[in-house]
């Protein structure tokens, strides 16, 4: 049923279901979790079924946790709902990028960037994501023994580096001040939904400047790359691509400005979820050594001492399904938010217009109805001889719908050869006493990082 249908159902009186909640009293307490435990907030929600109505300060919050809710917000229905809290204020940072934008524009951005990512342009890519796995882990072999290793700060460096090299053709070594100008931009878009946009950003606060700081360096790092290819525009990398797009535009101020807005969502969205996802998956190795020791036994029986190549990820069927399971316990895009533009009915509540949704892939991912001891890492789950008994909407750790992740492909390939070369060599063991927590921003990190001692095998 279209939700111009549902709609006209309800003017004829049709009774409209409210999805329940706590009360309006609980609002402190709420407005401490979204502060401080957004993943304590999205679990408590759950508790009130497949959907939640959470009402904070002068927002309500939707909350919707079944599969069939996750299709119908992101995909059957999807043009309904815009981007919402969270990206809306990181928009301040990152403008009208491909993971920020709307409508025409974005459907314009996605046309444009899409063929950067063409299996085509994965096969060649494949060396230069080796290559830079390979450098990844010379740099772990060198300093085992030598004390504790911020292995998220060497996965960021790995992530950035193949980044560049696969989509933007340049060499982001000189610009390694881009992963924190990120943090920068991470923190004042949750201060941002924290504070419901009421802290003006003017306003001389250490969290203010700091972002201010962090985006005039991102101002720059992207001018340098622009101007960098200005010498040799020629080519169909996505930088390529972006530039010749922006040509197009009949106001130069509005081409320069769009241009800054996708290759800087490109730097976030190209090196942060797959970073995420690295840290995650060895984070859980080091907690489950039969694993571990299986995915050693993969690495040597299918890659031997050699580099992997774009025919070996068919070999690697075990080291996929262990990302797949990271992702699923830590999806590195941990919620989906929207903002209704019309009033819609999701599982026979209904949606206001103007209503903010979220779907949360973190509790999907946990729901005890298609996943059975969900807090259990079991990477057989995704074994692909079982047969598929879950629905296809139970498991988005990439988004679903026309806005699914454009760069899946690639992050998946980047962590598979990652993780192989990385087992197959070393051992990295987390720092005793350290305590991993996640982190739930744009991304789902991990606080304070992952420090662990490095063992050559």
């Amino acid at each position: 049923m279209s939700a111009l249908r549902q709609s006209a159902g309800a003017r004829r009186g049709a009774p409209r279901r409210v999805p329940p909640g706590p009360p309006r009293t609980a609002t402190l307490g709420l407005l401490r979790k979204l502060a401080f435990d957004r993943l304590g907030l999205m679990t408590a929600a759950a508790e009130y079924g497949d959907a939640a109505r959470i009402a904070i300060g002068p927002r309500t919050l939707y909350f919707f946790n079944h599969p069939d809710h996750a299709k119908r917000l992101l995909a059957d229905n999807g043009a309904n709902y815009h981007k919402g809290i969270g990206l809306v204020q990181a928009r301040r940072a990152l403008g009208d990028g491909l993971l920020t934008s709307e409508g025409e524009l974005w459907r314009e951005q996605r046309r444009v960037v899409q063929p950067a990512f063409q299996r085509k342009r994965m096969v060649r890519q494949a060396d230069a994501v080796a290559e830079e796995a390979a450098k990844l882990v010379a740099g772990l072999r060198a300093r085992a023994g030598g004390g504790p290793v911020d292995l998220m700060g060497e996965l960021t460096g790995l992530t950035l580096g193949v980044l560049g090299r696969t989509l933007l053709d340049a060499d982001l070594s000189a610009h390694a001040s881009v992963g924190g100008a990120f943090e920068a931009v991470q923190d004042q878009a949750m201060f941002e939904m924290v504070t419901q946009g009421m802290v003006p950003l003017w306003a001389p606060l250490p969290k203010q400047l700091r972002f201010r700081r962090a985006r005039r360096e991102l101002e720059r790092v992207v001018g340098r790359l622009v101007a960098e290819r200005a010498a040799r525009p020629d080519g169909d990398d996505a930088l390529s691509r972006l530039i010749a797009s922006v040509r197009r535009e009949p106001d130069p101020r509005v081409g320069r400005q769009r241009l800054r807005d996708e290759l800087v969502t490109l730097l976030l969205a190209g090196h942060e979820t797959t970073a995420s996802t690295l840290g995650w998956t060895f984070h859980l190795l080091d907690r489950h050594p039969e694993v571990l020791e299986r995915l050693r036994e993969e690495a040597a029986r299918t890659l031997g001492d050699r580099m992997p190549t774009f025919e070996d990820l068919h070999g690697l069927p075990y080291t996929t399904m262990v990302i797949q399971e990271a992702m699923r316990l830590y999806p590195p895009v941990w919620i989906l938010t929207r903002v209704a533009q019309s009033e819609d009915e999701v599982g026979g509540f209904h949606v206001p217009s103007g209503a903010d949704v979220m779907v949360c892939p973190y509790t999907l991912h946990r729901h005890p109805g298609f996943w059975e001891e969900p807090e259990r890492f079991d990477p057989e789950r995704f074994d692909p001889e079982r047969p598929e008994t879950r629905p296809r909407y139970a498991y988005i750790p990439f988004g679903a719908g026309p806005r699914f992740c454009v760069g899946n492909h690639l992050g998946m390939m980047e962590a598979t050869f990652v993780l192989a070369m990385v087992v197959r060599e070393l051992r990295l063991t987390t720092v005793p006493g350290h305590r991993v927590v996640p982190e739930p921003m744009l991304s789902l990190r991990l606080r304070d990082g992952l420090p662990v001692n490095v063992t050559a095998l």
